[in-house]
């Protein structure tokens, strides 16, 4: 009866048994590796992590941290030709000149200080002891059946006085120079780095006008007709060298003793396209409302050397006041 059972017991296993193929698929799955997910911004190491007092000794000096941000100490400035624009030499200026961060806040400040100064400030009116008339009293204070009255000076009279009315003023705001003078640089350092900055050569901006201009239409064209001829040539070298109305107006910035008579004459027939400004009449705002800026090489340098005060201290020498250029 035991052997019966114990062949009955092994043919029951024998049955049951798995495949070798089904085996080696379960064994397949018990040894895999759990799926899993990396984060995005996860970044395996290369190299072993280094240490955290390796990590803090080398930003612990400031001049490395100086250096790691200011990598360079000048830039590139590319001096053209007008009107061909052709590159003729190459200048190098500060950074601190010419490729200082956007800072929204010492714009805003410069051109609110600049418009504040625009204000005439001339607005006035009388009040009722200014305007013309007796002071006597219009009527008596009761009995009339009116409302008391004083003299035909009262704000509430027709040809009265004005109550709190303007008064010639001065709207001008305060506002620190070297403050002032950063928001110069800034505004410059803008153009530049959006490539609307175009330094031409000195006693560059002369507009050569073609032949038939200074033999017919200089001398004989009237009633308009020069203006015309004018307009029609001064667009046309805009168009070309995309400096027109499509790509923004553009600011020609030239200086006192600059012979640009021609430019100005023909920039004044088409003033939807730019205009021409000394650089004692130029201001943060021009540079910034204008869609490219073109200026002398002398006159960069005259610009950059007015507005650099607080790159300047003052050192005494013996009682003696002298200037350092700080770096």
């Amino acid at each position: 009866m035991a052997s019966r059972r114990a062949s009955c017991l092994a043919e029951a296993m024998t049955g049951l048994r798995l495949s070798p193929s089904k085996s080696s698929f379960s064994s397949s799955l018990t040894l895999r590796q759990p799926a899993s997910r990396s984060m995005a911004t996860e970044a395996a190491w290369s190299s072993p992590p280094p240490a955290r007092d390796s990590m803090t000794r080398s930003a612990s000096g400031t001049q490395s941290i100086l250096q790691s941000w200011n990598p360079v100490s000048t830039v590139p400035v590319t001096v053209h030709a007008f009107p061909s624009l052709e590159p003729t030499a190459l200048d190098h200026h500060p950074v601190s000149h010419l490729h200082l961060p956007l800072r929204r806040d010492l714009l805003h400040a410069a051109i609110v200080y600049e418009g504040s100064h625009t204000r005439q400030g001339t607005a006035s009116s009388k009040t009722r002891y200014e305007v013309h008339g007796s002071h006597r009293k219009v009527r008596p204070q009761k009995g009339t059946g009116h409302a008391r009255l004083g003299s035909k000076q009262s704000p509430v009279l027709r040809g009265g006085g004005k109550t709190f009315g303007p008064h010639p003023r001065d709207f001008g705001i305060g506002l620190n120079r070297k403050v002032y003078d950063k928001a110069w640089r800034t505004a410059l350092s803008y153009r530049y780095r959006r490539g609307e900055l175009l330094v031409c050569e000195d006693a560059g901006l002369r507009l050569d006008m073609p032949r038939d201009f200074e033999l017919v239409a200089d001398r004989y064209l009237r009633d308009g007709m020069r203006e015309a001829y004018l307009e029609k040539y001064m667009g046309g070298v805009l168009a070309r060298l995309g400096l027109g109305r499509a790509d923004g107006r553009t600011l020609f910035v030239t200086g006192g003793d600059s012979d640009v008579g021609r430019l100005g004459e023909a920039m004044a027939q088409v003033p939807w396209d730019g205009r021409v400004l000394d650089i004692d009449d130029v201001d943060v705002k021009d540079l910034l409302e204008m869609g490219k800026v073109v200026m002398e090489r002398a006159v960069l340098r005259e610009m950059l050397a007015r507005h650099q005060s607080d790159l300047v201290s003052r050192v005494f020498v013996q009682g003696v006041p002298q200037q350092q250029q700080q770096q």
